[in-house]
């Protein structure tokens, strides 16, 4: 009973149990171990800092444009500090010249305008010829006169010369376009040169820390420095009457005998910078802009209206007037930089260098920045990122669609083979090519002709034992009896003691028997009975 009650379990298991094909379970094993891979593969991406890639290779754009930036700016400005002196000194001597080729002095200049008209007539070519060789978008020279000392703004009334070069980003230009800003209009006119449309015939020195500082620097230390040493960066400004951002590089004017006559020097224009040190890496962040700022060592801002920005991003249209970026230092990611309108970008900067030591200067610190707005920056970042994980999701979808393929031929063979066993005619079947499906089958037809041969044998013996049923009915009934006790297992010797028959009777009725029944001996007899008992069959 018990055995019953778990055979009937088992089968109510197996009925209740899912069924999967072989095919299903291949293809969702496939799947399984193509999903293990990549999953495995993003961990070991996400471990080894891959999908933040984005993130370091923005950090090492920035950090080679600052790097490529600050040395090219320091180099540049560093060249146009050399020419400024050259061009200082080559001055100092023509001035000297024209007026002990005229008798004069330089304090008679003051009560003689028309010589300071002639004078500023003889160093143009000076002026123009230093112009095209620096890399400068203007060249001036400012002497410590005037030629309206009657007027009442005289003392902030200076005469010189100032010559622009309009588009000084054409190199090698066989005819740049070359304005007058400041000087006498014949000056202009004997030259073939246009007058700027911001033309002012003297400099206004008020506020001018390009005239004063370099003047007041010179007082004090014309005697123990030389004029190397005595040139001033001013901070990016405009000049007064005109509306274009420049740098000015300024430098004293001293002749031979130690007397100031003035400054000269070179500018950079906003324009000339920003064409000059755009980025490298426009075609990856279009907004990187560079900017040279003015900055102390320990100061945490930027004043941006005090800077020079190269690049196609307008970064001063986006502030407001007095504007400051503020810094944030991070020392494993990005400089911050917001202003006052919770903008953001991200970068690097580091100080320049633009005087040499002992100079009256050298603690006026400049700094370079190289940034991107923070938003092109997380864009990016998720550009790239979307990118992996579209690569992902195709990768699963191929290893489903490799999966389902590839199941589809795995298991074709698989299930003929099946299909052959299923038929009941394994010894016909063809190959498949496939071993174990093969050998399952050679197997299954050999087991079936041993089957149907030992079918064969048992019907023999089934059909022998019938004949010998139906013998036993041809039995006398005395020799009946004795069969009877034969087949109760009774000897010769035993049956003759029940049937009270001497042994040779019975040895008598043996003959009969054995012939009726075609058996040779009695063993065979007690064969054919056992046989007969055995398949239940009643005698």
């Amino acid at each position: 009973m018990e055995k019953l009650f778990k055979h009937t379990l088992n089968k109510l298991n197996r009925i209740n149990r899912p069924c999967f094909t072989m095919r299903f379970r291949l293809v969702i094993f496939l799947i399984l171990q193509v999903f293990i891979m990549l999953t495995s593969i993003i961990v070991i991406l996400f471990i080894t800092g891959t999908f933040s890639a984005g993130r370091n290779e923005s950090k090492k754009i920035i950090h080679s444009e600052l790097k490529h930036s600050s040395e090219e700016i320091s180099e540049r400005y560093g060249i146009l500090s050399v020419q400024a002196v050259e061009f200082s000194e080559k001055l100092s001597r023509r001035l000297e010249e024209y007026l002990d080729e005229n008798n004069l002095t330089f304090d008679n200049l003051r009560t003689n305008p028309e010589e300071i008209e002639r004078l500023l007539a003889q160093v143009y070519e000076l002026t123009f010829h230093s112009l095209q060789l620096s890399s400068c978008s203007g060249a001036f020279l400012i002497l410590d006169t005037t030629v309206n000392p009657e007027l009442e703004s005289s003392n902030y009334s200076r005469a010189g010369l100032y010559i622009k070069n309009m588009e000084p980003n054409i190199i090698n230009s066989s005819s740049p376009t070359i304005t007058l800003l400041r000087g006498n209009a014949k000056i202009g006119r004997k030259n073939s040169i246009d007058l700027h449309t911001q033309w002012c015939l003297e400099f206004d020195i008020k506020d001018a820390d390009y005239y004063t500082l370099p003047m007041e620097a010179a007082q004090k230390h014309k005697a123990d420095l030389p004029l190397s040493k005595l040139y001033y960066w001013t901070s990016p400004l405009l000049l007064p009457g005109t509306s274009e951002e420049v740098m000015l590089c300024s430098i004293p004017i001293i002749d031979s005998n130690n007397k100031i006559l003035g400054v000269c020097g070179f500018e950079i224009s906003a324009m000339l910078f920003k064409l000059s040190h755009i980025p490298n890496s426009t075609n990856i962040y279009s907004r990187i802009f560079c900017l040279m700022t003015p900055m102390a060592i320990d100061s945490n801002y930027i004043e941006v209206n005090h800077s020079l920005v190269a690049g196609d991003y307008t970064l001063k249209k986006t502030s407001s007037v007095n504007a400051r970026l503020q810094i944030t230092e991070n020392q494993d990611s990005f400089t911050i930089y917001s202003n006052q309108n919770n903008d953001e970008y991200l970068g690097y900067h580091v100080p320049i260098k633009l005087y040499p030591s002992e100079s009256p200067f050298q603690d006026t610190r400049w700094t370079i920045a190289v940034m991107v707005p923070k938003k092109d920056i997380s864009a990016s970042i998720t550009r790239l990122n979307i990118i992996y994980i579209t690569l992902f999701a195709f990768l699963i979808s191929l290893g489903i669609v490799v999966s389902i393929t590839f199941s589809n031929k795995y298991i074709k063979p698989i299930s003929e083979g099946i299909e052959i066993i299923k038929s009941g005619e394994p010894e016909e079947a063809p190959k498949t090519n496939i071993q174990e499906i093969d050998e399952l089958i050679d197997y299954l037809a050999d087991y079936k002709k041993e089957l149907n041969k030992k079918m064969e044998q048992d019907t023999y013996q089934i059909s022998l034992l019938e004949e010998f049923a139906d013998r036993t009915k041809t039995l006398s009934p005395a020799e009946r009896n004795v069969f009877n006790l034969y087949i109760q297992g009774y000897s010769a010797k035993e049956i003759a003691d029940q049937l009270f028959l001497s042994i040779n009777t019975i040895k008598t009725h043996n003959k009969h028997i054995f012939s009726k029944l075609n058996v040779a001996s009695r063993e065979e007899l007690i064969l054919y009975i056992n046989m007969l008992k055995e398949i239940g069959k009643e005698l």
